[in-house]
């Protein structure tokens, strides 16, 4: 491809560039209303989109770019499949992550006592570590305002870099979690669940974080191992025998209600019912038997405490033990001892952190000779909620609790079978979701003592001494909503008996962030609010997500959906794979391993990046890798330069109006003015496109872009640098012959450019707009039908193998002696099978042609295969 060629359309620019296409088209594309959603398609022509909102708390990172990327390759090649794609783009911006941003962005805290100040302003810019140590308090609706600041200002970043990356997003349906839609929806399925009695309160054992000071859900929960010590601790057991325990936790001794060994432990059975006396605070246990006790764990006997870990709330609820808690949600231990323990004693820990009072528990230990040997160390796992820094506690608080199986078996078995009508990508993904919720342990926690979220729908009436009633809350209208109690009265009520005996106090407490999350698909489908809308959409067709937040996410979407509307939210499920960094450890923000786009895109340009992430199959992990990345940007650039050549070929004149351009909305094919492929070279290269059509059709519709980019891309490569070379003498000339090939290159760039489309949006529309109408992402999806109907004939693929196969023979010659491709071969002998050399003579002209041989000869049946021996 080093001819110059000859320019076909004025359109075709002189030096064809990958830069500076990204803002080109993103502008045009909105303009022009490339990727709107058509509403007044049937539900059978619409593909709708669950798109998980990223969370609004920092920068994209290229794992995002990697899983988002796979999403808009479906949404493309669903569009041009003839759908019309719902595909909207949401911002998860309330809860935690945002709170923490703005608290270390500004160096403010939120104190709810604090009368709202109108006049109050941040800080102008990033403030330094001292005022985040010192934070300025400021009250919940000057904190709310500064979180809402900052995520627009967030969210803008946020679109700008998924517009440059070329996400085919209808941008008139973005969302956020915390906007009007999102609070309305999250209330009014709140309101109906509680309805349903499938929300509830409860006084319970909640995991807490102390850094956030919230309740954290079970599915928010991750291990991290930490440093530790086993403490051997002796009890005082009947007939003055001594029952030795092992602990990490000596701290909570006087939170213990029990000792726990194994019903088939016989060293403890004579000891089963019952009671020994705790060292230190000499307060009387009874002994029981758990099958959860690990005979082979320390002594084999446990101490249960209120509470210390899961466990002990198992063996608190299944054992019917004493509660003495002694752990408050400041983290410190609370300043009166429980029912039952000397005050005395429990004096020297009041007040004090969990790490000072272990340090006081140990000296006391010791100091009555109850502590046995020296604390071993350890390093053992300890739970944390995912996005904290603190070890998690167990604490007894009033909660609101939504019903997902944990405690209903009829239930969990109905999710189960929600799980097994869904169709998993990849499929072994779907054991992940049997197991989470299979081992449920109990509802699911959806309260927050946070400010930046959706606040708890109801109020509670006071008695005359001041006593809410919680058993009786109050709820709004559906028609009212949203609500935020804290700043509303309830029905009935006026804002001067807020707080009064008789009157009323609104819910403090908001809504989990997963609570909201978990209805994007009724949130962006326009539920109770836009019923036809909802009706095209819902259940919508596929949910992309990541694959470790199928126990939050997936999970809690299809919760919602299978209380409110007894089906699934959506038909398909695919998972992403984690990106990798060097070390082939998962990139995250916590790790500080993770790369930003941005300045990638810029170097290489979007569709280069593009390559790299769709290289990566569903579920499958990916190193980052920078040369993936600058293969990417050379197959884009390639694929200008190619297409420049090829209709510098006249491969445009071939198709010169392909398409009646009457109807902005969907480009109709015209037949009337096609040529057709007649030569074998020709055919035979159409006939394989019309298989790699197939193979890339197959597999975009069992979302498996990286075989339909594997298979596009292989062919062509063979495409530019074996049929181009091996047509284009023919094609310059005139004839029957130069139409054939012609007509066959128009017809390979165009399946081509559509076929490379979903992966490589600007480089295909900067070429489609060369010598096309319309838009390239709004064309059909190539067909075997659409190839077949240019061959005359039948096509033989393996023909243009042959051909290639020779040609590279003749190449490998000239590069042996050192010589230019240009160089003349005045005599060439192929050798071989003489069926092999029959069909080779079929493309002898094009070889002759491509290779400069003066004379070919071809002789049968001297050569078990090919062979091209070259005379200079």
């Amino acid at each position: 491809m080093t001819d110059t060629a000859r320019t076909a359309r004025a359109d075709v620019p002189e030096r064809p560039t990958l830069d500076g296409l990204e803002e080109t088209w993103a502008r045009r594309w909105q303009e022009e209303g490339t990727y709107a959603f058509d509403r007044s398609r049937g539900r059978a022509d619409v593909f709708s989109i669950d798109t998980p909102p990223p969370t609004v708390s920092g920068e994209l990172h290229m794992g995002h770019v990697f899983s988002y990327t796979h999403t808009d390759t479906v949404a493309r090649f669903q569009r041009m499949r003839g759908r019309t794609v719902f595909y909207p783009m949401g911002w998860d911006d309330n809860g935690l992550p945002t709170e923490r941003r703005v608290q270390n962005v500004y160096g403010v805290r939120c104190d709810p006592s604090l009368p709202y100040d109108p006049d109050w302003r941040a800080p102008a810019t990033p403030v330094d570590d001292a005022a985040r140590k010192d934070p300025t308090p400021i009250s919940r609706r000057n904190f709310v305002e500064l979180c809402e600041t900052l995520t627009a200002a967030d969210e803008k970043v946020f679109e700008e870099l998924w517009r440059r990356l070329g996400l085919s997003v209808d941008w008139s349906l973005t969302y956020t979690t915390i906007g009007r839609a999102a609070r309305v929806a999250s209330q009014r399925a709140f309101l109906r669940n509680l309805a349903r009695g499938e929300a509830y309160q409860a006084e319970a054992p909640t995991l807490w974080d102390v850094g956030f000071a919230t309740a954290v859900a079970q599915a928010e929960l991750e291990d991290r191992e930490r440093p530790g010590a086993y403490h051997r601790l002796r009890f005082a057991g009947p007939g003055g025998r001594q029952v030795l325990i092992d602990t990490t936790r000596p701290e909570l001794l006087p939170a213990c209600v029990a000792l726990v060994c194994h019903p088939d432990d016989e060293r403890y059975a004579d000891l089963v019912g019952s009671v020994v006396r705790t060292p230190v605070f000499g307060v009387e246990v009874p002994v029981r038997a758990h099958p959860l006790a690990d005979p082979a764990k320390g002594t084999g006997v446990a101490m249960v405490c209120t509470f210390g870990d899961l466990t002990d709330v198992t063996w608190w609820r299944e054992l019917a033990l004493d509660t003495r808690v002694v752990i408050g949600r400041d983290g410190r231990l609370l300043p009166e001892p429980p029912a039952g323990v000397p005050a005395q004693p429990y004096a020297a820990l009041a007040g004090q952190t969990v790490n000072g009072a272990r340090r006081t528990v140990v000296g006391l230990l010791a100091d009555a000779g109850d502590l046995v040997g020296e604390p071993r160390p350890i390093t053992h796992p300890v739970k944390f909620y995912e996005r904290g820094d603190r070890p998690l506690e167990i604490v007894s608080t009033r909660q609101w609790y939504l019903r997902n199986g944990g405690r209903d078996t009829g239930l969990r078995d109905a999710l189960l079978a929600r799980g097994g009508e869904l169709r998993w990508v990849p499929e072994h993904m779907k054991h992940r979701y049997d197991h989470w919720v299979g081992g449920l342990t109990g509802d699911w926690l959806v309260s927050r003592q946070r400010f930046f979220g959706v606040p708890v729908p109801v109020w509670y009436r006071l008695d005359d001494t001041g006593e809410p009633d919680r058993s009786h809350p109050l709820t709004p209208d559906e028609s009212a909503l949203p609500i935020d109690p804290s700043g509303e009265p309830p029905p009935g009520y006026d804002e001067s008996q807020r707080g009064r005996p008789g009157g009323f106090v609104g819910d403090p407490d908001v809504l989990d962030t997963w609570a909201t999350s978990s209805l994007t698909p009724q949130i962006v489908g326009g539920w109770e609010t836009d019923p036809e809308l909802f009706r095209r959409v819902f259940p919508m067709d596929l949910r992309p997500q990541g694959q470790e937040i199928i126990r939050t996410w997936l999970f809690a979407t299809i919760v919602r959906s299978h209380l409110e509307h007894g089906v699934l939210p959506w038909r398909d499920t695919v998972l992403s794979g984690w990106i990798l960094d060097p070390d082939r450890k998962k990139m995250a923000k916590s790790k500080g391993n993770v790369v930003t786009p941005m300045a990638l895109l810029e170097q290489y340009g979007s569709d280069a990046v593009r390559y790299w992430a769709a290289s990566g199959r569903p579920g499958m992990d990916l190193a980052f890798d920078p040369a993936q990345i600058k293969v990417g940007r050379r197959l884009a650039t390639k694929l200008l330069n190619a297409s420049k050549f090829a209709l510098g070929l006249g491969a445009a004149d071939a198709l010169r109006a392909p398409y009646d351009n009457s109807s902005s909305a969907r480009l109709t094919p015209r037949r009337d003015l096609e040529l057709s492929a007649t030569e074998p070279l020709d055919t035979a290269m159409l006939a394989e496109l019309s298989g790699v059509v197939a193979a890339a059709t197959a597999a975009f519709d069992g979302y498996d872009h990286t075989a339909a980019l594997q298979a596009t891309e292989a062919f062509f490569w063979r495409f530019c640098d074996d049929y181009i070379e091996l047509v284009k003498e023919r094609a310059y000339g005139t004839g029957p012959g130069a139409d054939s090939a012609r007509a066959a290159l128009a017809t390979a760039l165009s399946v081509q450019l559509r076929l490379f489309a979903p992966v490589l949006p600007f480089a295909t529309e900067e070429i489609w707009s060369w010598w096309r109408y319309g838009s390239a992402h709004r064309a059909t999806w190539p067909t075997t039908y659409e190839v077949g109907r240019a061959i005359q004939g039948d096509g033989d693929p393996e023909l243009l193998r042959l051909a290639s196969a020779a040609l590279s023979q003749v190449r490998r010659a000239k590069s042996e002696r050192k010589l230019s491709m240009r160089a003349e071969v005045p005599l060439a002998e192929a050798l071989g099978p003489a069926a092999l050399l029959d069909r080779l003579a079929l493309v002898a002209d094009d070889l002759r042609a491509a290779g400069r041989i003066g004379k070919l000869d071809l002789l049968p049946d001297r050569a078990p295969e090919l062979v091209v021996a070259c005379a200079f």
